[in-house]
Protein backbone atom coordinates (compact mmCIF):
# COMPACT_ATOMS: atom_id res chain seq x y z
CA UNK A 1 0.00 0.00 0.00
CA UNK A 2 1.11 3.64 -1.19
CA UNK A 3 1.46 6.21 1.40
CA UNK A 4 -1.11 8.44 -0.85
CA UNK A 5 -3.23 5.38 -0.21
CA UNK A 6 -2.81 5.85 3.65
CA UNK A 7 -3.80 9.50 4.04
CA UNK A 8 -6.22 11.00 2.03
CA UNK A 9 -5.80 15.13 1.68
CA UNK A 10 -8.75 16.97 2.71
CA UNK A 11 -8.88 20.57 2.64
CA UNK A 12 -9.39 22.18 6.02
CA UNK A 13 -12.92 23.49 6.84
CA UNK A 14 -13.30 27.38 5.51
CA UNK A 15 -14.88 27.78 9.21
CA UNK A 16 -11.94 27.47 11.19
CA UNK A 17 -10.60 30.63 9.59
CA UNK A 18 -14.27 32.36 10.26
CA UNK A 19 -13.86 31.10 14.11
CA UNK A 20 -10.53 31.78 14.32
CA UNK A 21 -10.82 35.68 12.96
CA UNK A 22 -13.52 35.89 15.07
CA UNK A 23 -11.92 34.92 18.26
CA UNK A 24 -8.96 37.39 17.05
CA UNK A 25 -11.13 40.07 16.74
CA UNK A 26 -12.88 40.37 20.02
CA UNK A 27 -10.15 39.63 21.86
CA UNK A 28 -8.11 42.77 19.88
CA UNK A 29 -11.34 44.62 20.81
CA UNK A 30 -11.50 43.78 23.98
CA UNK A 31 -7.71 44.69 24.48
CA UNK A 32 -8.11 47.97 22.85
CA UNK A 33 -10.93 48.80 24.66
CA UNK A 34 -8.37 48.33 27.83
CA UNK A 35 -6.11 50.16 26.27
CA UNK A 36 -7.87 53.06 26.12
CA UNK A 37 -9.03 53.09 29.92
CA UNK A 38 -5.79 51.85 31.04
CA UNK A 39 -2.31 51.36 29.37
CA UNK A 40 -0.68 49.89 31.94
CA UNK A 41 -2.57 47.34 33.02
CA UNK A 42 -3.82 46.04 29.05
CA UNK A 43 -0.03 46.08 28.51
CA UNK A 44 0.21 43.37 31.30
CA UNK A 45 -2.60 41.83 29.63
CA UNK A 46 -0.26 41.40 26.39
CA UNK A 47 2.63 40.06 28.06
CA UNK A 48 0.33 37.25 29.47
CA UNK A 49 -0.95 36.98 25.58
CA UNK A 50 2.67 36.83 24.11
CA UNK A 51 3.97 34.39 26.49
CA UNK A 52 1.12 31.90 25.94
CA UNK A 53 1.84 32.45 22.36
CA UNK A 54 6.03 32.15 22.47
CA UNK A 55 4.74 29.06 25.20
CA UNK A 56 2.82 27.20 21.98
CA UNK A 57 4.85 27.81 18.90
CA UNK A 58 8.60 27.43 20.39
CA UNK A 59 7.00 24.32 22.34
CA UNK A 60 5.67 23.01 19.17
CA UNK A 61 9.76 23.35 17.44
CA UNK A 62 11.19 21.82 20.47
CA UNK A 63 8.65 18.87 20.49
CA UNK A 64 9.61 18.65 16.54
CA UNK A 65 13.25 18.94 17.59
CA UNK A 66 13.03 16.18 19.96
CA UNK A 67 11.09 13.85 18.04
CA UNK A 68 14.41 14.01 15.27
CA UNK A 69 16.97 13.35 17.99
CA UNK A 70 15.32 10.28 19.74
CA UNK A 71 13.97 8.78 16.18
CA UNK A 72 10.86 8.33 17.44
CA UNK A 73 8.12 6.66 14.78
CA UNK A 74 4.89 7.44 16.81
CA UNK A 75 5.02 10.95 16.50
CA UNK A 76 5.65 10.94 12.76
CA UNK A 77 2.19 11.11 11.66
CA UNK A 78 1.12 14.22 13.50
CA UNK A 79 4.73 16.04 12.88
CA UNK A 80 3.44 18.39 10.00
CA UNK A 81 0.24 19.28 12.90
CA UNK A 82 3.50 20.26 15.16
CA UNK A 83 4.85 21.78 12.21
CA UNK A 84 2.01 24.54 11.61
CA UNK A 85 1.40 24.80 15.07
CA UNK A 86 5.24 26.08 15.81
CA UNK A 87 3.82 29.06 13.42
CA UNK A 88 2.69 31.19 16.42
CA UNK A 89 6.06 31.62 17.58
CA UNK A 90 6.50 34.16 14.47
CA UNK A 91 2.96 35.40 14.58
CA UNK A 92 3.52 36.37 18.64
CA UNK A 93 5.56 39.53 16.68
CA UNK A 94 2.07 40.74 16.36
CA UNK A 95 1.58 41.03 20.40
CA UNK A 96 5.15 41.82 21.06
CA UNK A 97 5.01 45.33 19.01
CA UNK A 98 2.67 47.14 20.92
CA UNK A 99 4.64 45.89 23.70
CA UNK A 100 7.42 47.32 22.73
CA UNK A 101 6.10 50.84 22.09
CA UNK A 102 5.35 50.83 26.02
CA UNK A 103 7.73 49.47 27.49
CA UNK A 104 8.22 51.72 30.36
CA UNK A 105 4.43 51.15 31.26
CA UNK A 106 5.25 47.58 32.41
CA UNK A 107 9.40 47.42 33.12
CA UNK A 108 10.54 50.11 36.24
CA UNK A 109 14.22 48.76 35.46
CA UNK A 110 13.24 51.74 32.83
CA UNK A 111 13.23 54.14 35.38
CA UNK A 112 15.50 56.02 36.49
CA UNK A 113 14.61 57.35 39.95
CA UNK A 114 14.89 53.48 40.96
CA UNK A 115 18.29 53.08 39.74
CA UNK A 116 19.21 55.72 42.17
CA UNK A 117 17.00 54.80 45.00
CA UNK A 118 18.12 50.59 44.86
CA UNK A 119 21.64 50.06 44.31
CA UNK A 120 20.65 45.87 43.90
CA UNK A 121 18.98 46.91 40.55
CA UNK A 122 21.37 49.53 40.19
CA UNK A 123 23.86 46.58 39.56
CA UNK A 124 21.98 45.22 37.24
CA UNK A 125 21.88 47.73 34.45
CA UNK A 126 24.20 46.55 31.99
CA UNK A 127 21.84 44.03 31.61
CA UNK A 128 18.67 45.78 31.96
CA UNK A 129 18.90 48.71 29.74
CA UNK A 130 16.48 49.05 26.77
CA UNK A 131 18.40 49.02 24.24
CA UNK A 132 20.08 45.42 25.07
CA UNK A 133 16.58 44.42 25.61
CA UNK A 134 15.37 45.15 22.01
CA UNK A 135 18.99 43.27 21.37
CA UNK A 136 17.79 40.69 22.67
CA UNK A 137 14.18 40.34 21.89
CA UNK A 138 15.15 40.82 18.44
CA UNK A 139 17.41 38.02 18.30
CA UNK A 140 14.97 35.53 19.85
CA UNK A 141 12.86 35.89 17.10
CA UNK A 142 15.61 35.63 14.68
CA UNK A 143 17.01 32.51 16.76
CA UNK A 144 12.70 31.17 16.04
CA UNK A 145 12.26 32.02 13.05
CA UNK A 146 15.17 30.33 11.72
CA UNK A 147 14.61 26.94 13.37
CA UNK A 148 10.57 27.16 11.57
CA UNK A 149 12.19 27.41 8.75
CA UNK A 150 14.38 24.90 8.98
CA UNK A 151 12.08 22.59 11.01
CA UNK A 152 9.12 23.70 9.27
CA UNK A 153 9.00 25.10 5.63
CA UNK A 154 11.35 22.33 4.81
CA UNK A 155 9.17 19.57 5.72
CA UNK A 156 6.32 21.16 3.65
CA UNK A 157 8.64 21.12 0.45
CA UNK A 158 9.35 17.70 1.18
CA UNK A 159 5.90 16.64 0.21
CA UNK A 160 6.86 18.36 -3.43
CA UNK A 161 10.67 16.92 -3.48
CA UNK A 162 11.27 13.99 -1.28
CA UNK A 163 14.71 13.42 -0.07
CA UNK A 164 16.21 10.71 1.85
CA UNK A 165 18.68 12.91 3.29
CA UNK A 166 15.83 15.54 4.90
CA UNK A 167 15.78 13.34 7.88
CA UNK A 168 19.16 13.04 8.86
CA UNK A 169 19.74 16.88 7.81
CA UNK A 170 17.04 18.19 10.17
CA UNK A 171 18.74 15.78 13.18
CA UNK A 172 21.81 17.35 12.74
CA UNK A 173 20.57 20.89 13.19
CA UNK A 174 17.84 19.59 15.87
CA UNK A 175 21.33 18.67 18.22
CA UNK A 176 22.10 22.48 17.41
CA UNK A 177 18.49 23.60 18.52
CA UNK A 178 18.41 22.18 21.79
CA UNK A 179 21.30 24.19 23.49
CA UNK A 180 20.50 27.37 22.04
CA UNK A 181 16.82 26.46 22.79
CA UNK A 182 17.57 26.16 26.59
CA UNK A 183 19.56 29.28 26.47
CA UNK A 184 16.72 31.17 24.39
CA UNK A 185 13.62 30.40 26.38
CA UNK A 186 15.13 31.05 29.95
CA UNK A 187 16.27 34.93 28.30
CA UNK A 188 12.63 35.18 27.31
CA UNK A 189 11.47 33.80 30.29
CA UNK A 190 13.34 35.98 32.43
CA UNK A 191 12.80 39.05 30.23
CA UNK A 192 9.60 39.64 29.66
CA UNK A 193 8.44 38.24 33.14
CA UNK A 194 11.12 37.80 35.98
CA UNK A 195 12.21 41.18 35.17
CA UNK A 196 8.79 42.29 35.75
CA UNK A 197 10.11 42.11 39.51
CA UNK A 198 13.98 43.73 39.03
CA UNK A 199 15.34 42.98 42.24
CA UNK A 200 13.84 39.38 42.73
CA UNK A 201 15.82 36.50 40.47
CA UNK A 202 15.89 32.67 39.89
CA UNK A 203 18.09 30.37 38.53
CA UNK A 204 15.61 28.07 37.75
CA UNK A 205 12.76 30.28 36.20
CA UNK A 206 13.40 29.56 32.73
CA UNK A 207 13.51 25.84 33.69
CA UNK A 208 10.09 26.26 35.11
CA UNK A 209 8.97 28.61 31.53
CA UNK A 210 9.92 25.43 29.78
CA UNK A 211 8.20 23.08 31.18
CA UNK A 212 5.37 24.88 31.18
CA UNK A 213 5.73 25.81 27.89
CA UNK A 214 6.14 22.20 26.43
CA UNK A 215 3.09 21.18 28.54
CA UNK A 216 1.19 24.01 27.06
CA UNK A 217 2.11 23.18 23.37
CA UNK A 218 1.65 19.40 23.66
CA UNK A 219 -1.97 20.03 24.99
CA UNK A 220 -2.67 22.13 22.06
CA UNK A 221 -0.91 19.49 19.60
CA UNK A 222 -3.07 16.83 21.38
CA UNK A 223 -6.39 19.13 20.83
CA UNK A 224 -5.91 19.63 17.28
CA UNK A 225 -4.82 16.09 16.27
CA UNK A 226 -7.75 14.29 17.62
CA UNK A 227 -10.06 16.20 16.50
CA UNK A 228 -8.87 16.44 13.18
CA UNK A 229 -8.66 12.85 13.53
CA UNK A 230 -12.03 12.26 14.08
CA UNK A 231 -13.35 14.05 11.95
CA UNK A 232 -11.39 12.54 8.99
CA UNK A 233 -8.85 14.52 8.22
CA UNK A 234 -5.72 12.44 9.27
CA UNK A 235 -4.97 8.41 8.43
CA UNK A 236 -7.48 6.07 9.55
CA UNK A 237 -4.83 3.61 10.33
CA UNK A 238 -4.31 6.08 13.22
CA UNK A 239 -5.27 4.19 16.85
CA UNK A 240 -5.36 4.71 20.47
CA UNK A 241 -1.76 3.55 20.37
CA UNK A 242 -0.83 6.84 18.78
CA UNK A 243 -2.91 8.89 21.04
CA UNK A 244 -1.98 7.45 24.41
CA UNK A 245 2.16 8.83 24.33
CA UNK A 246 0.44 11.88 23.88
CA UNK A 247 -1.14 11.11 27.23
CA UNK A 248 1.92 9.60 28.61
CA UNK A 249 3.92 13.02 27.28
CA UNK A 250 1.58 15.25 28.91
CA UNK A 251 2.10 13.18 32.46
CA UNK A 252 5.58 13.10 32.08
CA UNK A 253 5.75 17.12 31.87
CA UNK A 254 3.14 17.15 34.34
CA UNK A 255 5.26 15.85 36.69
CA UNK A 256 8.43 17.67 35.57
CA UNK A 257 6.67 21.62 35.87
CA UNK A 258 5.27 20.22 39.19
CA UNK A 259 8.73 18.90 40.57
CA UNK A 260 10.53 22.38 38.81
CA UNK A 261 7.69 24.60 40.74
CA UNK A 262 8.20 23.10 43.99
CA UNK A 263 12.40 22.83 43.82
CA UNK A 264 12.10 26.54 43.15
CA UNK A 265 9.91 27.55 46.26
CA UNK A 266 11.76 24.77 47.96
CA UNK A 267 15.23 26.25 47.76
CA UNK A 268 14.11 30.05 47.82
CA UNK A 269 12.25 28.71 51.02
CA UNK A 270 15.07 27.21 52.71
CA UNK A 271 17.45 29.52 51.54
CA UNK A 272 15.29 32.70 53.14
CA UNK A 273 17.43 35.16 51.18
CA UNK A 274 15.36 38.64 51.45
CA UNK A 275 15.99 39.31 47.35
CA UNK A 276 14.57 35.52 46.65
CA UNK A 277 11.48 35.18 48.62
CA UNK A 278 9.91 38.81 48.01
CA UNK A 279 8.39 37.22 44.69
CA UNK A 280 6.78 34.07 46.83
CA UNK A 281 5.63 36.87 49.40
CA UNK A 282 3.62 38.68 46.79
CA UNK A 283 1.98 35.59 46.17
CA UNK A 284 1.50 34.27 49.34
CA UNK A 285 -0.80 37.27 51.18
CA UNK A 286 -4.46 38.03 50.94
CA UNK A 287 -6.04 36.43 47.87
CA UNK A 288 -2.99 35.60 45.85
CA UNK A 289 -2.68 32.88 48.81
CA UNK A 290 -5.86 31.69 47.80
CA UNK A 291 -4.97 31.54 43.78
CA UNK A 292 -1.59 30.15 44.56
CA UNK A 293 -3.23 26.87 46.51
CA UNK A 294 -5.24 26.21 43.32
CA UNK A 295 -2.85 26.52 40.96
CA UNK A 296 -1.72 23.51 42.56
CA UNK A 297 -4.35 21.73 41.94
CA UNK A 298 -5.27 23.21 38.63
CA UNK A 299 -2.16 22.55 36.64
CA UNK A 300 -0.85 18.95 38.49
CA UNK A 301 -3.32 17.52 40.92
CA UNK A 302 -6.12 17.44 38.85
CA UNK A 303 -4.28 16.47 35.39
CA UNK A 304 -1.99 13.94 37.70
CA UNK A 305 -4.66 11.79 39.05
CA UNK A 306 -6.77 12.48 34.94
CA UNK A 307 -3.67 10.72 33.33
CA UNK A 308 -2.68 8.28 36.10
CA UNK A 309 -3.99 5.11 34.49
CA UNK A 310 -3.11 3.55 31.38
CA UNK A 311 -6.37 3.34 29.88
CA UNK A 312 -6.82 7.51 30.59
CA UNK A 313 -4.04 7.75 28.56
CA UNK A 314 -5.49 5.55 25.33
CA UNK A 315 -8.93 7.54 25.80
CA UNK A 316 -8.85 9.92 22.94
CA UNK A 317 -12.39 11.69 23.92
CA UNK A 318 -10.49 11.88 27.54
CA UNK A 319 -7.83 13.08 26.14
CA UNK A 320 -9.03 16.05 24.09
CA UNK A 321 -10.96 17.16 27.84
CA UNK A 322 -7.57 17.25 29.61
CA UNK A 323 -5.99 18.43 26.71
CA UNK A 324 -8.03 21.64 26.54
CA UNK A 325 -7.39 21.89 30.42
CA UNK A 326 -4.09 21.74 30.41
CA UNK A 327 -4.16 24.78 28.01
CA UNK A 328 -6.28 26.56 30.54
CA UNK A 329 -3.80 25.77 33.36
CA UNK A 330 -1.43 27.20 31.67
CA UNK A 331 -3.12 30.44 31.10
CA UNK A 332 -4.08 30.80 34.64
CA UNK A 333 -0.21 30.07 35.09
CA UNK A 334 1.11 32.72 33.11
CA UNK A 335 -1.66 34.86 35.20
CA UNK A 336 -0.30 33.85 38.17
CA UNK A 337 3.31 34.61 36.90
CA UNK A 338 2.44 38.33 35.66
CA UNK A 339 -1.15 39.11 37.78
CA UNK A 340 0.90 40.45 40.88
CA UNK A 341 3.32 41.90 39.68
CA UNK A 342 0.82 44.82 38.23
CA UNK A 343 -1.08 44.78 41.14
CA UNK A 344 1.94 45.83 43.39
CA UNK A 345 2.93 48.13 40.56
CA UNK A 346 -0.61 49.82 40.80
CA UNK A 347 -0.70 49.75 44.25
CA UNK A 348 -3.46 47.13 44.56
CA UNK A 349 -3.49 44.72 47.58
CA UNK A 350 -5.36 41.42 45.23
CA UNK A 351 -5.60 40.45 41.87
CA UNK A 352 -7.80 42.08 39.21
CA UNK A 353 -10.32 40.32 36.48
CA UNK A 354 -11.27 42.06 33.46
CA UNK A 355 -10.70 42.72 29.90
CA UNK A 356 -7.18 43.30 29.62
CA UNK A 357 -6.96 39.30 31.68
CA UNK A 358 -9.75 38.15 29.71
CA UNK A 359 -8.64 39.39 26.39
CA UNK A 360 -5.05 37.05 26.57
CA UNK A 361 -6.27 33.32 25.91
CA UNK A 362 -9.15 34.69 23.45
CA UNK A 363 -6.43 36.61 21.26
CA UNK A 364 -4.02 33.07 21.87
CA UNK A 365 -6.88 31.03 20.89
CA UNK A 366 -8.12 32.95 17.95
CA UNK A 367 -4.32 33.16 16.11
CA UNK A 368 -3.71 29.71 16.80
CA UNK A 369 -6.59 29.00 14.80
CA UNK A 370 -6.43 31.34 12.03
CA UNK A 371 -2.50 30.39 12.19
CA UNK A 372 -3.19 27.26 11.63
CA UNK A 373 -5.99 27.76 8.50
CA UNK A 374 -3.62 29.89 6.93
CA UNK A 375 0.00 27.27 7.12
CA UNK A 376 -1.73 24.59 6.96
CA UNK A 377 -4.64 25.59 3.87
CA UNK A 378 -3.03 23.02 1.32
CA UNK A 379 -0.70 21.45 2.49
CA UNK A 380 -0.57 17.57 3.87
CA UNK A 381 -1.59 17.37 7.14
CA UNK A 382 0.50 14.14 7.40
CA UNK A 383 3.90 14.11 6.16
CA UNK A 384 3.47 11.22 3.61
CA UNK A 385 6.63 11.51 2.08
CA UNK A 386 9.16 10.76 4.96
CA UNK A 387 10.81 7.91 5.45
CA UNK A 388 8.96 6.71 8.53
CA UNK A 389 5.32 7.52 7.45
CA UNK A 390 3.90 4.23 6.75
CA UNK A 391 6.02 2.11 9.75
CA UNK A 392 5.09 4.91 12.07
CA UNK A 393 1.13 4.05 10.85
CA UNK A 394 1.70 0.51 12.28
CA UNK A 395 3.13 1.92 15.60
CA UNK A 396 1.82 -0.64 18.29
CA UNK A 397 2.61 -0.38 22.18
Amino acid sequence: MSNTELYTKKPLPSKLLIFGAVVTLIGAAMSGIAFAGDVQRASFGLIMALMLLISVGFGSLFLIALEYLVGADWSVPFRRITEIVAATSIISILVAIPLLLNLHEVFTWLRPELLQADKYVAKKAPYLNETFFLVRVIIAFLIMAAFYYIFSIRSFKQDLNPTEGFRKTSAKFAALFMPVFAITISVIAMDWMMSLNPKWFSTIYGVYYFAGSVLAALAVVTFIAITLGENGYLSKKLSNDHYYNFGALMFAFTNFWAYIAFSQFLLIWYANIPDETLWFMDRTQGEWMILSLILIFVKFGIPYFALLTRPSKGNPFRLRIIAAWIFFAHVYDMYWNVGPEYSKLAGLKGPVYGLAELAAPIITIGLIAVVFYLVGKGKNLMPVNDAKFKKSLDFHL
